[in-house]
């Protein structure tokens, strides 16, 4: 599957620093029941979104105008702990979410949004803290992300580094999925498989 690119995306980043947000509050078990993936960025963070009478909640973050259409979300440790769905990570992808920022990420989690072309950057809670207060604030909450680089541009004028796995950047890089990265290397499969064919011809 072809995914969107990330090489430098600029946008507003929303504060939401709460500790072990899980997937259920992410994207909540009365969502996953469609047959495809539509419709999820409807159910993304709904508890938090909505009130009673399903009118959205002022007090939400990502209802406020300045944050409406956020491009990144700075985000409290064990972000994304609990079950395995994998919707909360198209709910993100539906509703514009490009990167989140935090400390720590639960591992399936982590691999979904991968899976998805979601950049996960993971820093120390120090700078995760400080990055949610600057941005928490509507002046300052533009962000500058280059994946290139490796670095975050913040409204300050200061810029933050950032580490990657080589082979997550690549495919982050060229909107490249699990298979997309593997069909890189049809080559070398290729002739591995020749070669241990010719080098074990009962397989054939």
């Amino acid at each position: 599957m072809s995914l969107q690119p990330f090489t430098q995306v600029s946008g507003q980043a929303a504060p939401l620093l709460a500790a072990n947000v899980d997937t259920d509050v992410i994207m909540p078990k009365q969502f996953l029941k469609g047959i495809d993936r539509q419709g999820l960025d409807r159910g993304l963070f709904f508890d938090l979104r909505f009130l009673r009478d399903g009118s959205p909640d002022p007090n939400f973050v990502l209802n406020k105008p300045a944050w409406q259409g956020a491009s990144f979300l700075v985000v409290g440790p064990n972000f994304g702990c609990g079950s395995s769905r994998e919707h909360a990570v198209w709910g993100l992808q539906q509703m514009g979410i490009r990167a989140l920022i935090g400390s720590s990420f639960a591992g399936i989690f982590y691999d979904n949004c991968q899976r998805n072309g979601v950049l996960l950057i993971t820093l120390e809670e120090a700078q995760v803290q400080r990055i949610g207060q600057l941005v928490g604030q509507a002046e300052t909450a533009r962000v500058n992300i280059d994946l290139e680089a490796q670095h975050i541009g913040l409204a300050d004028g200061s810029v933050i580094d950032f580490k990657i796995d080589t082979l997550r950047k690549t495919a982050l890089l060229l909107g490249l999925d699990a298979i997309g990265s593997t069909l890189q290397r049809r080559e070398q499969i290729k002739a591995f498989e020749r070669q241990h064919l010719a080098n074990n011809p009962w397989l054939c």
